[in-house]
């Protein structure tokens, strides 16, 4: 496996081979899921498994963790899209009401303050704080995403924007790369499923 961690400059940052290929799968990744395409998923799983080594190495393990989560939510998500829907029908993109949002957000924290509490007394992590509260916000993220809530989308711009900059803390130049055309992809991903809700509503009238 080192040959696949060791660094290695490409185009001028450092990363490695592992950290490429998963680069790869997670921009495919988004791009599938941009396009509601339940193939997401299985590229979600493989780049997940994947990226669970790579921070690993970068002792992110708040991360590392996430992604054992990622691949049994992934799975989960994939049986929603084909089947989640009413009548066991593909899943429409839908929105949170005042109440989920309520939810959504107390379960955020509520994530954080385990998380962080875990990292700082169990493991050797230099950034528990950050690590925690953007393991948390992508889990949440990744869980709306699986039920086909617009909003998800909001909370992927969010969490991306401070996941640039852990990574470039932490020397993860490419996959903080990534991030940053993940702000850009998570943008285009919430205008392409606002058009969905509108085309769902008009046809559901």
């Amino acid at each position: 496996m080192n040959a696949l961690t060791d660094p290695v400059l490409l185009f001028g940052l450092s990363t490695s081979l592992l950290e490429g290929f998963s680069f790869v799968l997670s921009v495919i990744t988004v791009w599938l899921n941009i396009r509601q395409s339940h193939w997401g998923w299985l590229f979600a799983i493989v780049s997940c498994a994947t990226y669970g080594v790579v921070f690993y190495d970068a002792r992110l393990y708040g991360d590392m963790g996430l992604q054992v989560v990622f691949i049994l939510v992934s799975i989960w998500g994939w049986h929603q899209w084909l089947r989640g829907g009413d009548g066991a029908s593909q899943l429409p993109v839908s929105g949170l009401d005042r109440r989920g949002w309520q939810i959504s957000l107390l379960a955020w924290m509520l994530g954080f303050i385990v998380l962080w509490w875990f990292l700082a007394h169990f493991t050797d992590t230099d950034v528990p704080h950050a690590d925690g509260f953007l393991t948390a916000g992508s889990l949440l993220a990744q869980v709306l995403m699986s039920r086909k809530k617009l909003e998800n989308w909001h909370i992927w711009i969010a969490v991306d924007v401070l996941y640039v900059g852990l990574y470039v803390y932490k020397q993860l130049m490419l996959t903080a790369g990534l991030y940053a055309l993940f702000i850009l992809m998570a943008y285009a991903g919430l205008l392409a499923w606002k058009k969905s809700v509108i085309v769902h509503a008009e046809l559901t009238r």
